[in-house]
Order: C-alpha cells, then structure tokens, then sequence
C-alpha cells in the first residue's frame, strides 16, 4: 500500500454535514446543498508515523470518512451532465480518514461567525490511510466505516446513507475551486462521534460486502500536544 498520492494533495477539502443520523447528533440543521470547508496539508498523519496530538484545553472528536482522491482536473462541471459514472471515473482511488474536530473550539468559532480553520487545522488532525484502489472498492457508496476508541464501537455506518452523492458535491466545487489530481476530498461522517482524549488508543477500518478492506485498518495512540497553544474559552 502506498502514501505516494499525498505526495501531489494541493487541498483536503472536506463536506460538512452529509449523514443525516450525525446531523441529529449534533442538532445542527439540514443543508439544502452541499458546503465543504478545507484542512491543511499539514494536518495529515500517516498510519506509522506518530500519534494524534490534542492541544491543551481542546475537547476533541472523531469522525471516520471515506476520502475520494482527485485523479483528473475538474474545473466548471455542469451539474447536468455530470452523473455518477463521470465521478467514478474521475477519482483515482480512495482513503479512509479521520477528520479530527476541535469540538469546542470549532463550536466557539460558529457563535461568533468565524472560520472552522483552527477547530479542524492542528496537526495530526487527518490521520489517513494509504490508497485503497477502486478494485478495492468498486463502490463508494457501499462501504461500511468503523472506528473504535479504546475497543469501543462508535461509529459503524454504510456509506450509501450520504445525502448528497459524490457526483454533486464535486460538481460543486468545481464551480468554486478548480480541483486539481491528487486534491483529497472527504465525504462526511456517519453518526457516533465522540471525545477523543490523551491516553485513548483509536482504531480503524472498513469493508466492503463484510470483508475488511485490506490497507484500511488503522491504530493511534492520542498524547498532548507539546508547544505554547492552550484553548482557554471565549
């Protein structure tokens, strides 16, 4: 299994709010058409190559998602004629993700009016897998995610629960941003997210047809993230 797709990732876009029973969880309100909001480059953390770091004061939570990779440019699609096949046939391949979330702070920001930037940007925020190749994964839209915390079962959902299909929220971010090969883009959480805390061991993985999904499962110890950052509230 292979990183070597990160190598080219100009942005990590990711779609807010695609699982209607996570939307319930949260209380937020439907979205009538698909938004999305970025993560940095440099939050992604390779299976490997160190732990997920919470910043002091952050509550943090997980969401598990499938990510589509980019594998041609997309720019000005219409809407009309850009159907399912021409998605599929758009993406490279796949990835399983964790779309880390500072809860608190992000929940800070959205009273004010303010960006998600920093509640979805620390380091180690996208922890994501090697490529999974579409022999793997024939259909994105029956793949089951899970993510334990802890060998707690949290979060256990199929994909084919999205409310809006990959054909229509890349149609509509082409309309924004052009989306370049290599572009990681996330397709939301199911239901089941929860506190994510230093000392937690986070494990995931999915399947296809109840067969893992081999180069998915993952395993992060959580620690404190070192430095000067400290969330202290409004």
């Amino acid at each position: 299994m292979s990183y070597d797709y990160l190598k080219h990732v100009g942005k990590v876009l990711c779609i807010g709010r695609n699982y209607m029973a996570h939307i319930k969880e949260l209380n937020n309100a439907k979205p009538i058409e698909p938004f999305f909001f970025i993560k940095p480059e440099s939050a992604v953390l390779k299976y490997g190559e160190g732990p997920i770091l919470i910043p002091k004061g952050v509550l943090a939570h997980h969401e598990i998602e499938l990510a589509c990779i980019i594998g041609k440019q997309l720019k000005d699609l219409d809407p009309a004629k850009f159907g399912p096949q021409e998605a599929i046939d758009s993406i490279e391949g796949y990835a399983l993700a964790i779309d880390m979330t500072a809860r608190n702070v992000q929940a800070v920001a959205k009273k004010k009016g303010l960006p998600w930037t920093i509640g979805k940007g620390f380091d180690t925020f996208l922890p994501i897998s090697p490529l999974l190749s579409k022999k793997q994964i024939p259909d994105p839209y029956n793949v089951e995610l899970n993510l334990k915390v802890n060998d707690e079962h949290r979060q256990h959902d199929v994909t084919n629960l999205m409310i809006f299909p990959i054909h229509k929220f890349l149609s509509k971010m082409s309309s924004i941003m052009t989306l370049n090969p290599g572009d990681v883009i996330l397709t939301g959480t199911p239901k089941g997210v929860g506190i994510v805390k230093p000392g937690d061991i986070v494990e995931c993985w999915c399947s296809v047809n109840d067969a893992e999904v081999q180069g998915s499962r993952m395993k992060f110890d959580v620690e404190q993230k070192p430095g000067p950052y400290e969330f202290k509230g409004e």
